[in-house]
Formats: structure tokens, sequence, C-alpha cells
């Protein structure tokens, strides 16, 4: 399966819930998905408002043919600094993920080691406002091979259809 391929298949498995964009998108990615959900709770009346939460997600797609140490960490620095743009803490903020996914034919193996111990996380106001996590993934197209960060492990499952 191409590069091509495989990023087509996997915005189709992100279409059911997230807002996907291909065109306009921040540089240097192909892609991005967005969620944003809005929680509420209360008691008998609507007026009557308990507690009500906001929670985001931000995800950015990359391809490459190659993907090296310093290709990664340019998209990390790239995806993070993006993401954090678009988050605004306040009172309801529950929490604003970002996740990165990145397809390439082939993925070097300092490239790997980097993404394995890649850990990002912002709080705002002591997570009074929330907080950020962020989940990094490489798929090598040409073997199959699934790299990730700790947070990206629960991504597992929707690569298992690309391969």
């Amino acid at each position: 399966m191409t590069v091509d391929e495989a990023l087509q298949t996997l915005l189709k498995s992100y279409k059911r819930y997230y807002n996907i964009k291909t065109e306009d998108v921040a540089e240097p990615f192909a892609a991005e998905a967005v969620f944003h959900t809005h929680d509420e709770q209360y008691f008998l009346v609507k007026a009557a408002r308990l507690a009500e939460a906001d929670a985001h997600e931000y995800v950015f797609f990359a391809t490459a043919p190659e993907l090296e140490l310093p290709d990664i960490q340019s998209l990390d620095e790239a995806a993070w600094t993006e993401g954090l743009s678009r988050v605004v803490p306040h009172a309801n903020h529950r929490s604003s993920d970002i996740s990165l996914i990145v397809l390439a034919e082939h993925i070097s193996d300092d490239a790997v080691r980097f993404i394995r111990k890649l850990k990002r996380y912002k709080s705002y106001r002591h997570t009074l406002q929330g907080w950020s996590n962020y989940s990094v993934v490489a798929l090598e197209t040409s073997t199959g091979g699934f790299f990730c960060n700790r947070r990206g492990k629960n991504l597992k499952k929707l690569f298992s259809n690309i391969k």
C-alpha cells in the first residue's frame, strides 16, 4: 500500500466523527481532523446546571517517503505548536488532545526511538481549566510497522485495518 492510499483509508476511518480538512491545512501537514464535544449535567431543568465540560481533539496527518530524525522533530514541534495555538482554556474546558499521525514509506531507527520516547503534556491553571495530552503515531507502509509513544497505543486498533 502506498502512503497516499494509506492516508485516504485512514481519513475514511476518521470521517464519521471528525471534521476532516485536506485543503488550506497548516504547513507541513497533508490533512487535519478536528473533534469537539460539549457535555452538560443539570438537575430537573436546564436552568439548574450542575456542570458542563468541553473537550477537543486536533489530529494532524503528515506524509513522507522517508522519515528521518530531523523530519519527525520538525513535524513534532509543528503539530504541538499548532495544536496549542487552538486551545482556549476556560472554566468549562476539560481537555484538548493533540495527535500527530505520520505515514511514511520508510522510517529510520533514530526516528523510531524519538517517537517512542516522546512525551508532551500541558495543564492550564493546574488542571482547573483542563489539560492537553499529545499522541504520536507513525506507520511504515512498506513493512506495516507501527510505532507510537505511550499515549498513541490506544490508536493501534485503528491502524490494524490499514495494513
